[in-house]
C-alpha cells in the first residue's frame, strides 16, 4: 500500500563496496545498463528524504552478479550526538526481515528430515496449540502465515527487565484461534516465534545459538545477532531510534523484541545482510560454505498460498514481491524506530536491503525507496486498461489481520469510492490512491505511479456473504467487507 509501504547531505557517510570470492555472472546489457549510476542515484533519493521525510539515518546494500555492488551509510546513528552512520559498521534493526533467518532455519531442519511441513506443530512442542474444528495448525500453515490465529500486540519494551524470554511468552500467550488453517493469509508475529521454538525443539540449541552456529558464522556474518541486550562491541555501534518531537529528531531508547525473538529481534549491519543475500541468490552457499541446498532455497522461494488468484501470496516465509518480469521475494520490517526491506529477484541475480531510523514519515521514506530502485531495476509499463464491466463493491473494508480480542477500530478501516466508470480511490489512514480497472475485478494504481512502477494493484473478490479485498503490495493479509 502506498501508505504504508511506504540532516543534511553533508551527513553522508559511504563505505567502499565489497567484493567476494566468487566471480561474478555476466551481466545482460540492459541489466548493466540499469546497475550503472544507481549509488548515485540512490545517493540523490536518499539526501532529499534526509531533507523531508524525517529521516535520521539509513543504510542501503545492493549485490548483483554474485558481488557487492555498494553498501552505503547516510545521516546519524544519532541525532543528538552528531554520530555518523558508517555503511560498513552500523547496525540497524531489519524488525520482521529477521523472520527471514528463521525460515531459513527451520528450512535446515525440514531438509534434515527433522521437521515435515505437512506435520501438526504440536508434534514438535512441549505444549499444545488447539485444533480448530479438528483441523491443526501444520508447519507450512506458519509459512504462509495462514495459522488462522489473531494478531497480537504486548511484546515490544524500553527496557531488558521486562523482557519475558520468548519461550514462556508464547506458552502464556496463544492467540485466540479464528478460522481453519491454509484457508486465509493474515499475518502472524506469534507464528515465526513459534517457528524459532520448533527448530529449538528439534536441534537441542537455543535459538540465538542456533542461528548463529549455522546461519551467521558459515556467512561471515560477524555483526549480526538475535541477542538482546546486545553484546557490548556490537552494542557500541548500533544506531539509535529516533522519534520526531517539535520538529526535531530525538533519540530514543532501544527497543527489545526479545518475547518474540525469532520473529523480529535482529540487529545486523548492511554488509552481513549483503552476504545473506549473496547467500540465497548462490543456492544456499557463499564462499565455499553452504547453510541450504540449492533444492531447498528454490523451495523457500517457491509460491506456497495467495488470498486471491492473481495478485501475489506467500512462498515459504517469505513474500512474494512480484510474480514476474522479474518474480521478486523478500520481506519487509517494521519496529516503532525502525524500517526496513529486503528483495532479491533470484532469475535476474539482483538483491537490494535497505533499513531507515527517524520520525514517522522515515517508514514512506523505506517504502518511496524501495520503489525507486525497483522501478529503476525492474520498469514495467502500466497493464492494459478495462473497459468492460465494472462493478467493485464499494464500502468501508477491515483487515483480518487484527487483535480480535480488542474491539474493533473503525478508524482502521479503509474505505473503497467510486471516482468514475473504471476507477475507485481507495482512503487509509487519511490518505487517498486511485485504481484504475484493469480485470473485471482488478484495478491498478495511478495516484503517484512513477514511471516503471511498481505498480500496485487491488483485486475483489469472494461472495455475496463475505465480500474481499487484497493487495498486491500485501499478500499477508486480507481486508473484508464491513457490514452495517
Amino acid at each position: 500500500m502506498p501508505w504504508i509501504r511506504a540532516l543534511t547531505c553533508a551527513a553522508l557517510a559511504c563505505s567502499s563496496s565489497l567484493a567476494f570470492a566468487e566471480p561474478p555472472r555476466p551481466a545482460p546489457a540492459v541489466q548493466a545498463d540499469r546497475l550503472a549510476g544507481l549509488p548515485d542515484f540512490v545517493d540523490g533519493v536518499v539526501a532529499g528524504q534526509i531533507a523531508s521525510r524525517q529521516v535520521a539515518g539509513a543504510v542501503v546494500t545492493v549485490v548483483a552478479d554474485g558481488r557487492v555492488l555498494f553498501t552505503r551509510g547516510y545521516g546519524f546513528a544519532n541525532v543528538a550526538k552528531q554520530v555518523p552512520v558508517d555503511g560498513a559498521r552500523t547496525l540497524f534493526r531489519p524488525g520482521s526481515v529477521s523472520k527471514l533467518f528463521t525460515w531459513v532455519a527451520l528450512m535446515q531442519q525440514i531438509e534434515a528430515g527433522k521437521v515435515d511441513l505437512d506435520a501438526d506443530v504440536n508434534r514438535y512442542l512441549d505444549y499444545r496449540i488447539p485444533d480448530f474444528n479438528g483441523a491443526p495448525i501444520r508447519v507450512r500453515d506458519l509459512m504462509s502465515h495462514s495459522p488462522g490465529m489473531s494478531d497480537l500486540g504486548g511484546f515490544l519494551f524500553d527496557s531488558p527487565d521486562k523482557i519475558t524470554p520468548y519461550q514462556q511468552w508464547i506458552k502464556a500467550h496463544i492467540p485466540q484461534r479464528l478460522w481453519a488453517p491454509g484457508t486465509e493469509i493474515a499475518y502472524s508475529n506469534y507464528g515465526a516465534a513459534l517457528a524459532g521454538y520448533i527448530v529449538e525443539r528439534v536441534s537441542g540449541e537455543a535459538y540465538p545459538d542456533y542461528v548463529e552456529r549455522h546461519i551467521f558464522a558459515p556467512l561471515g556474518m560477524t555483526s549480526t545477532t538475535f541477542r538482546e541486550p546486545l553484546p557490548p562491541a556490537l552494542a557500541a555501534r548500533m544506531a539509535d531510534g529516533h522519534k520526531w518531537v517539535d520538529g526535531q529528531l530525538v533519540p530514543k531508547p532501544y527497543e527489545y523484541l526479545s518475547s518474540i525473538m525469532p520473529a523480529g529481534s535482529a540487529s545486523a549491519t548492511a554488509p552481513d545482510m549483503a552476504r545473506f543475500m549473496l547467500a540465497l541468490l548462490g543456492g544456499g552457499a557463499l564462499d565455499g560454505k553452504r547453510i541450504l541446498s540449492a533444492q531447498s532455497v528454490a523451495l523457500l522461494e517457491s509460491d506456497l498460498y495467495a488470498n486471491v488468484p492473481g495478485l501475489p501470496g506467500m512462498a515459504h516465509g517469505f513474500l512474494v514481491e512480484r510474480q514476474a518480469g522479474p518474480r521478486m521475494v523478500g520481506h519487509a520490517g517494521n519496529t516503532v524506530d525502525f524500517h526496513s526491506d529486503l528483495v532479491i529477484a533470484p532469475e535476474r541475480n539482483i538483491g537490494l536491503f535497505i533499513s531507515f531510523t527517524g520520525g514517522p514519515e522515515s517508514g514512506i521514506a523505506r517504502t518511496e525507496l524501495r520503489n525507486a530502485l525497483i522501478g529503476r531495476l525492474f520498469p514495467q509499463a502500466p497493464a492494459p486498461r478495462y473497459t468492460g464491466k465494472s462493478a467493485p463493491v464499494l464500502g468501508s473494508y477491515r483487515a483480518n489481520r487484527r487483535d480480535y480480542s480488542a474491539p474493533p477500530e473503525p478508524e482502521n478501516d479503509i474505505k473503497v469510492e467510486a471516482s468514475g466508470a473504471h476507477i475507485v480511490t481507495v482512503t487509509a489512514a487519511g490518505r487517498k490512491t486511485a485504481y484504475e480497472q484493469i480485470g473485471p475485478a482488478e484495478y491498478e494504481e495511478i495516484t503517484g505511479a512513477r514511471a516503471g512502477g511498481p505498480y500496485d494493484r487491488i483485486k475483489f473478490f469472494g461472495d455475496s456473504q463475505d465480500p474481499r479485498l487484497s493487495f498486491a503490495s500485501m499478500p499477508y493479509e486480507t481486508f473484508h467487507l464491513v457490514k452495517p
